[in-house]
């Protein structure tokens, strides 16, 4: 077995970046059908609908920040070039 290599950080770092994206994408997934789900079952009752559009605002606010925040990064990328949606690490 080789030891591990500084380089071997950027193939860690990048894996957690995508489990963290994927962890968020599921959990605003979840956060819109337990919104929808309190929003069916509120039998008409105005707190609860009002606590079901709350749950679905906050779920498509944290959806728009996470695009948001990937579209600030590509937009980096395209006006300096560098691409700072990938970790490299230069020695």
């Amino acid at each position: 077995m080789e030891p591990a290599k500084i380089s071997d950080l950027e193939e860690v770092y990048g894996n957690l970046v995508s489990a963290i994206l994927g962890f968020a994408g599921i959990t605003l997934f979840i956060l819109l059908l337990v919104g929808g789900f309190k929003f069916i079952t509120s039998g008409g009752d105005p707190k609860a609908v009002e606590g079901a559009r709350k749950t679905i605002s906050y779920a498509i606010m944290g959806l728009v920040v996470l695009l948001l925040s990937f579209l600030v990064l590509v937009l980096i990328k395209a006006i300096t070039g560098v691409d700072v949606t990938q970790f490299k690490i230069v020695l």
